[in-house]
């Protein structure tokens, strides 16, 4: 990677559905003039058209579509100074896969309890919801522990301008400490 290469830094913001993360991503992206992805644009025609047929994904219909998202932010560090990638990447086996080969990479854990997401959903209009997609959500989830030292936590239990900052806030956080850590080596 070439030297302006290293600064560039894409964040995933990831979490259970409800949680906020395309909203989340929308409001930094105007803020900081950041590119922004959808993790959901990647996914192959036959996971769509599995879904369609309100079939869950499985680990293996996953796994061509993770190693996009991979791709993906290989290629948005190459272009972008900061960039933001949705992605739920409910387990640390799909973490992994987008770790793989991607440095300047961090989580940004879009945190809330079932209670706070499940009145949420069911206060969005035109929203059809299923209380048990949000269960199996928060049953398939692998909450990221302290050994994942690349995912910070954000409580989204304020409303979503302060949840916005708080997200900004930490993307500053972990630009200077790359800054401060690139300065040593």
């Amino acid at each position: 990677m070439t030297d302006t290469q290293q600064h560039n830094h894409v964040f995933v913001l990831m979490g259970v559905s409800g949680s906020g993360k395309s909203a989340v991503a929308t409001g930094i992206a105007r803020e900081l003039g950041a590119a922004f992805l959808d993790g959901d644009f990647l996914h192959p025609r036959a996971n769509i058209m599995k879904m369609a047929q309100g079939h869950a994904l499985n680990d293996d219909d996953r796994r061509p579509w993770l190693k996009a998202l991979n791709d993906a932010i290989f290629a948005m560090q190459r272009t972008n100074p900061i960039s933001l990638l949705v992605c739920s990447a409910l387990k640390k086996s799909y973490r992994d896969m987008l770790r793989d080969g991607n440095q300047n990479l961090s989580f940004l854990y879009m945190k809330g309890d079932c209670d706070l997401i499940e009145s949420r959903l069911k206060a969005r209009k035109g929203h059809f919801f299923k209380p048990q997609m949000l269960i199996s959500q928060f049953e398939t989830l692998e909450e990221p522990g302290s050994e994942e030292k690349d995912v910070y936590h954000i409580d989204i239990k304020s409303n979503l301008d302060e949840v916005i900052k708080n997200a900004i806030k930490a993307i500053d956080h972990i630009q200077s400490v790359n800054l401060v850590n690139e300065g040593h080596s």
